[in-house]
């Protein structure tokens, strides 16, 4: 028998859409994690796709330790982690699959270039849906028009992937030649891993735990994963990502790549744990709009192109928005909300959780608050993070690659704006919680 929700419960959502939040969430999560990936341009300069992985994920690594401890503390994170043990070896397979899909699309953006190889990894939305609806039985409930409104935009912004990655397939600056396939299959492989990861999204999610929680275990998953990559399979002690002298020039350009893309996967997070994998990851996947304009725009990949490609990217790039539009107005009503409830009370039975307090923490209560305050150490890990970022920067060098900075400064100001008109959202709705 599924559990009502009691009252305190029920007014904790009163006159909060956490359905609009998690649009927004979605939507600036598409807006970072379309600019992370154009730090990867600099496989051309010669590095080895893993070594371009390993850096990122270091990067990542350091801010992902940070956000957490900057935005709850790590008394708050240490509690929820603990409360919650099962979650970990979760959060460890998804990092492990964040990983090995990372590099796969590294090895795909030196073959077949970042405009061609967005369009094919973003399929993940489609496997995402399907997972969701298979483990989940989410949009069991929901009405037909709103059934159609997800299907139907999840698909049309996967159309829109193809038809804006064979825009550039025979465009005058495609290099690839005889790499394209493999390029490509890198591509699908890192949608199949990527789509799968959002099983343990939505199972932390589901029981309660803080995304800002889960992600600080998942961190430690990426870093082993890709350790292990590098000594199999790219030579071991001989690999470049151990020789520091070796990358030193364009680490910091790494790390703020796996930095961006910590920022648009805290957001995506919270799309996907206030949407659902259904809704919330085909959001996030209009990344290929703003991967394209870093593409095409700053690196200049559609240099050349013909009127037949630019029209094909002009019809993708609107029936992408088109498809997120449909999927943003598609709000869960009454019995989708009871159908959730049911999934949330099996997840409470199998792990033997209090299903009131998962649900408190549905709208945003989780552990009530309870150890937020900040420690000497806390502010230590901070200061350690942006000292290492400062110190990578000094010895920065300028990427050998012609770039807009024009451009590069309007994508800039873009990604300025969109994590702080959602951020404040997200802290006055939810304390990011």
């Amino acid at each position: 028998m599924t559990m009502v929700a009691p009252p305190h419960a029920e007014r904790a959502g009163e006159g909060r859409s956490f359905h609009v939040l998690g649009v927004l969430c979605g939507l600036t999560a598409g807006v970072w994690l379309g600019a992370a990936e154009a730090p990867t341009k600099l496989v051309v300069a010669g590095f080895s796709p893993f070594v371009i992985s390993l850096c990122m994920v270091a990067g990542v690594f350091t801010a992902r330790w940070t956000f957490p401890t900057l935005l709850k503390g790590t008394a708050y994170v240490y509690a929820d982690l603990m409360e919650k043990k099962h979650l970990i070896v979760w959060a460890l397979l998804a990092g492990g699959l964040w990983a090995v899909a990372n590099t796969l699309t590294v090895w795909a953006i030196r073959d077949v270039g970042l405009a061609v190889a967005f369009p094919l990894w973003n399929t993940n939305s489609l496997i995402g849906l399907l997972w969701g609806r298979v483990l989940f039985r989410e949009l069991d409930g929901a009405s037909k028009g709103n059934i159609a409104k997800v299907v139907v935009g999840a698909v049309c912004i996967v159309i829109a992937a193809v038809m804006l990655g064979f825009s550039t397939i025979h465009g005058a600056n495609n290099h690839a030649g005889g790499h394209a396939v493999g390029g490509m299959l890198a591509a699908a492989g890192a949608s199949v891993m990527w789509g799968t990861m959002y099983v343990p999204y939505r199972k932390a999610y589901l029981s309660g735990m803080n995304p800002l929680s889960f992600v600080t275990a998942f961190t430690v998953g990426e870093l082993l994963t890709m350790v292990l990559l590098v000594w199999t399979l790219d030579g071991g002690s001989r690999s470049a990502a151990f020789h520091f002298s070796v990358i030193k020039p364009v680490l910091f350009w790494l790390f703020l790549g796996g930095f961006v893309w910590v920022i648009g996967d805290i957001f995506q997070q919270f799309a996907a744990k206030y949407l659902g994998i259904g809704r919330g990851i085909p959001l996030s996947n209009t990344n290929q709009l703003w991967g394209l304009a870093w593409g095409a725009l700053v690196f200049g990949e559609l240099a050349g192109a013909a009127r037949e490609q630019k029209l094909l990217v002009l019809s993708g790039s609107t029936l992408m928005i088109l498809g997120a539009l449909a999927i943003s107005t598609a709000r869960a009503a009454g019995a989708e909300h009871t159908s959730k409830n049911e999934a949330l009370e099996r997840e409470c039975m199998r792990y033997d959780l209090d299903y009131y307090r998962v649900l408190a923490a549905q709208g945003g209560d989780e552990l009530d608050g309870a150890g937020e305050r900040r420690r000497w150490w806390d502010y230590a890990i901070v200061s350690a993070a942006c000292a290492v970022f400062l110190w990578l920067a000094w010895h920065a060098t300028v990427p050998p690659l012609h770039m807009n900075l024009k451009w590069v400064a309007a994508l800039g100001a873009s990604l300025a704006a969109s994590v702080v008109g959602c951020g404040l959202r997200l802290w006055r709705q939810t304390r990011f919680s």
